[in-house]
């Protein structure tokens, strides 16, 4: 399958290392480079606003999903292709799920962990079969990533679940992991040790 859209997932804080905030800026201008469309959460602010200004400023395309009361505090990014206000968190997720081929994950918070979380949950019990890649800038992810060997080493969640995303440390490996080849799909009695 060709990756047309990437959904990506990250913080809105602007108080964050400027490290991060070239990422952000790195992955928007490759989006926009190979004409990927991006799906992201609306905002202005922190690596969503930024991420979204590299894709415009590259000449891509963008969609922002965000909620009402999110919107309603001014967060909303006003220059994208086209913006979509939904009514709550549920729905604007569902929608970036949607509307994308491919997820990837920059740095973020507590935010970012339940949307990564939830979509490769969705790809534990065979939802879906797009790849999620996350951009590992400076480490970030690598706490993320022992937690999960913890809870495979503990039986929580069977070995092949490393499968269900990728890592990449630089725009090269994120493109490379995104259009690699998907292993195959698990099955619930895998899940669920049957």
């Amino acid at each position: 399958m060709t990756i047309q859209s990437v959904c990506v997932y990250c913080g809105s804080s602007n108080r964050v290392d400027g490290v991060y905030k070239e990422a952000a800026l790195a992955v928007g201008t490759a989006l926009a480079e190979k004409k990927i469309h991006l799906v992201y959460g609306g905002g202005h602010v922190g690596l969503m606003g930024l991420v979204s200004d590299a894709v415009l400023a590259g000449g891509g395309t963008v969609t922002g999903i965000i909620p009402e009361h999110i919107r309603a505090h001014e967060m909303q990014h006003t220059g994208l292709t086209e913006l979509i206000v939904v009514d709550d968190m549920h729905t604007r997720k569902n929608l970036m799920a949607e509307k994308a081929d491919a997820f990837v994950v920059l740095p973020g918070g507590f935010g970012t962990l339940d949307e990564v979380f939830e979509i490769l949950t969705w790809k534990q019990l065979g939802l879906h079969a797009k790849p999620v890649v996350f951009f590992n800038v400076h480490g970030f992810w690598n706490p993320a990533f022992q937690l999960i060997e913890h809870i495979i080493g503990n039986k929580f969640a069977p070995a092949d679940n490393h499968d269900l995303f990728a890592s990449a440390g630089s725009i090269e490996d994120m493109f490379a992991a995104l259009n690699a080849a998907p292993p195959l799909p698990h099955t619930l009695e895998e899940k669920w040790g049957q």
